[in-house]
């Protein structure tokens, strides 16, 4: 059986959100237990070009919902990036979580071969479905769900490899 591009994609995402919503629970919880103030590890980064936390787990929202949706046909939702705490954050991956919830294997019907627009100008880029979800959106996702991860770890928040995999 082939793998369609609901399970390809759908429950992927919602694993790794899943997963960075308990490790953003770590990292509170080390924040406490450290009288660290929550902001130093929401603005933490990798290096002084890159994302902080915050801009990390949005982005990686961002690519979950919308591949989602593109992927569907349905129009992407929009949330305004104004998360300013961990619950903020949770509460942000939560509606992604429900939103990928919101899909049914049926609206992916034709989604290999769908014509996929993202971005705008200069930074418009059209796909079909099936290399923007493989070579694309994916990529984008783990980046940016991996380096959330990479960024909590650096800063002393005790996770492994189970942490981020989770539970599928």
């Amino acid at each position: 059986m082939a793998l369609s591009m609901y399970a390809a994609s759908v429950p992927v995402f919602k694993q790794i959100l899943n997963s960075l919503s308990a490790i953003l629970d770590k990292a509170e919880a080390h924040a406490a237990a450290k009288k660290i103030d929550p902001a130093v590890l929401l603005q933490a980064r990798l290096f002084p070009d890159m994302f902080a936390l915050t801009r990390q787990v949005q982005v990686a929202a961002d690519f979950a919902k919308g591949a989602g949706a593109r992927l569907a046909g349905v129009e992407v939702p929009k949330y305004e990036d104004n998360e300013q705490s961990f619950a903020d954050l949770k509460a942000r991956i939560a509606k992604t979580v429900a939103f990928l919830d919101s899909l049914n294997p049926a609206d992916f019907e034709g989604a290999a071969e769908r014509h996929i627009v993202t971005g705008s100008g200069a930074n418009q880029r059209e796909f079909k479905g099936q290399p923007y979800l493989t070579h694309y959106a994916l990529a984008h996702f783990f980046f940016h769900a991996t380096t959330a991860y990479d960024i909590l770890r650096h800063n002393g928040v005790e996770l492994g490899k189970k942490d981020f995999i989770g539970t599928f």
